[in-house]
């Protein structure tokens, strides 16, 4: 048996830290590992899965060709890449380069997914996507008022005396958060959590604010006017630190606590007291979850809650924090090429992007020329991306679809090529984390299995048979093999001091650029140099209003029940949920339903019901929770339509208001008993 240091490359707040065991060549077991002050120990129930997925019977192992309706029959490497090559000749020559559709998402994180990028610019260019589907207008937001996406570090909560939770439950999507927010509570600090949910995380808490979905600038904007009213706010860091404090005091005048309490369905006396609990308990830590800027209000209603840290002087001190996303270990980030730097190239327009929000829209409308060929890796758009009909219309729409994964996904069930993938084991890479500080390896551990291929590999022998140039291959793709990958990393290791794949062997490393406590100088990287509560630049890029402003959801509908769909501690998005280990605990998909709206749709526990809205219909089981408020009904993010009911069935193409994100939870659907 031999023990190896590693990292969870999915998308996930945690990016944690482990040791991987081998024996005999395949995945052993998984342990913790301490040298991650954020994750010391070890990864959550999907991480302990590893061993399952990574040994899955199911996993996809050899190239498969489609040959009838669902069905898919063996290749080998050879034949697929023939078929490949003849496919991308043919459309390249006819069509253009941009009549192929390269979609990548976020399945596996990792330095080394660039080189896809790398060989669609030497294909001469390729339809992509802008925006993307997590996070882009609480960055955007952060960004227009701090000037950085920048938080303390994970364990610097033990010092906060207040801990707001407001949208995010981490005891399921974030556990070893609550690591840190139990020792902080173990020394005398308190909970606050602003959720229409009750949760794993509120239970936790000292108080539960269960406010309307889509209303959180609402209460935010009218706590911000009671802390000014009752003389709570941080005085002089305001004058030294903050812009447009004087013009955002006039408008929140408009949020009486009266005129809040209607907007956001709570008790109007209690937000004066909460305002007072915020304003008197210091360092305070903002922890916002993603989920509310997934709404067409999105990036405003960050703007509004980041003020209460801002007015409250809850920036770059210990325990005192903004914590929504921490870029510190995206140290590659700004190691950018010329578009057009490789020798051979001649692609004076690389990229044609359709929106991520929209793409089967945007997909359907596309012409001259329209998208002929798709490329998938690292994705499965057919379940993560808003209306399902309309994406499934698109790809089919298209006369060749090739998508690489390692299980047949719904949207490999769509392809007439599938490659398999490698799993995190299997190729060396480096990884940042969008929360805790370090840079890591995910190390090689084993060999490829069956007659899986990297990715790079892939697009390596794509290029030769494509006749790239050689020298622009040579520095656009490494070499296939353990060692030409482990070269190419440490090459991208070497403007880092302190930085080697030799230390990163042994465990996470800090960046030299770390910093502990950000904008603890009082600098702010924004036009002002200052903490900007009014934007001008919101509002010359996004078309908002300069000041934080709570605009409410569209409720032209007929249909009463808003979906909700957070995050789930079985699945990654649509990962895992295929595993027994997970399936065990969630062996179908649940909707779970206020006892008073199911009631009074005469529908009980475990009842068959039809989930509906004007963009789809499906069978749903139902699941009673009181923790939810009325007017609520929650279908978990990720389930395979193979496997029953997804919440994109019923989701439109919406950006939100900023960052081109994607607004999921502008969802309302009404429910009806099967019969």
């Amino acid at each position: 048996m031999t023990e190896y240091s590693t990292v969870c490359p999915r998308n996930c707040y945690s990016t944690c830290s482990f040791k991987v065991v081998t024996e005999n060549g395949r995945i052993a077991a998984i342990r913790p590992h301490a040298a991650n002050l954020a994750t010391p120990e070890g990864p959550c129930l999907k991480g302990l899965a590893y061993v399952e997925r990574a040994n899955s019977a199911d996993r996809l192992l050899y190239p498969l060709r489609k040959v009838g309706n669902g069905q898919f029959e063996r290749v080998s490497w050879g034949e697929a890449f023939d078929l490949l090559t003849n496919r991308l000749r043919k459309y390249r020559d006819e069509s253009g380069p941009h009549s192929v559709m390269f979609f990548a998402a976020s399945g596996m994180s990792g330095l080394l997914n660039g080189v896809a990028t790398n060989f669609w610019k030497l294909f001469g260019g390729a339809t992509t996507t802008y925006g993307n589907l997590c996070w882009p207008a609480g960055l955007e937001a952060t960004r227009l008022t701090l000037g950085a996406n920048l938080h303390n570090d994970p364990w610097d909560l033990v010092n906060a005396r207040l801990i707001v939770l407001w949208g995010k439950n981490p005891a399921e999507t974030n556990v070893q958060q609550m690591l840190h927010i139990a020792k902080a509570q173990e020394t005398g600090a308190r909970l606050m959590v602003v959720d229409p949910r009750r949760t794993a995380s509120s239970d936790r808490a000292q108080w539960l604010v269960q406010i309307k979905p889509g209303t959180d600038a609402a209460l935010a904007l009218g706590l911000a006017n009671e802390l000014i009213r009752q003389g709570l706010t941080n005085k002089k860091f305001i004058e030294t630190h903050v812009l447009g404090f004087d013009s955002f005091a006039e408008r929140v005048k408009n949020y009486q606590p009266e005129k809040v309490a209607a907007v956001c369905g709570i008790p109007a006396k209690s937000i004066p007291m909460l305002a007072e609990i915020i304003g008197t308990t210091a360092p305070m830590t903002l922890v916002p979850g993603y989920g509310m800027q997934r709404f067409s209000n999105g990036g405003q209603t960050i703007r509004a809650l980041l003020a209460l840290s801002v007015i409250t002087g809850n920036i770059g001190i210990a325990g005192g924090c903004w914590h929504y996303a921490n870029l510190q270990s995206y140290v590659f980030d700004a190691l950018k090429e010329p578009e057009n730097y490789y020798p051979g190239t001649e692609a004076p327009c690389f990229r044609r992007a359709v929106s991520m929000a929209r793409l089967g829209d945007d997909l359907l409308n596309l012409t001259n020329p329209a998208v002929r060929m798709i490329w998938v890796e690292r994705g499965n758009p057919l379940t993560q991306n808003p209306d399902t009909n309309k994406v499934r219309q698109a790809f089919r729409k298209a006369e060749f679809r090739v998508v690489v994964d390692q299980f047949m996904t719904d949207t490999a069930l769509e392809a007439d090529l599938v490659l398999p993938a490698k799993n995190m084991f299997e190729q060396a890479d480096l990884v940042g984390s969008y929360w805790n500080p370090y840079v890591q390896l995910r190390q090689q551990v084993t060999e490829p299995a069956g007659e899986v291929k990297p990715e790079s590999e892939i697009y390596h022998q794509l290029a030769s048979r494509l006749g790239f140039d050689a020298e622009a291959t040579a520095l656009a793709l490494p070499s296939p093999g353990k060692e030409n990958t482990e070269n190419w990393l440490a090459k991208k290791l070497k403007p880092f001091d302190g930085l080697t794949l030799e230390k990163l062997k042994e465990g996470p490393v800090l960046p030299p650029t770390h910093q502990p406590i950000p904008f603890a100088n009082g600098h702010f990287p924004t036009p002002s140099g200052k903490i900007e509560l009014w934007s001008d630049e919101a509002a010359r890029r996004w078309g908002v209003d300069p000041l934080p402003d709570y605009i409410p959801l569209e409720t032209n509908h007929q249909f009463p029940l808003m979906l909700m769909s957070p995050n789930s501690k079985n699945r990654i998005h649509s990962q895992f949920g295929n595993l027994e280990v997970i399936r065990q605990f969630e062996s179908e998909p649940v909707l779970w339903v206020n006892p008073v709206d199911a009631s009074s749709r005469g529908l009980k526990n475990h009842d068959k019901a039809t989930l509906f809205n004007d963009v789809a219909e499906a069978p749903v089981v139902i699941g009673l929770d009181a923790g939810i408020r009325q007017g609520g009904v929650v279908l978990t993010n990720g389930h395979w339509h193979q496997h029953g009911a997804s919440p994109n069935l019923f989701t439109r193409g919406r950006h939100t208001d900023m960052g081109y994100g994607t607004a999921f939870h502008d969802t309302f659907v009404e429910l009806k008993k099967r019969v």
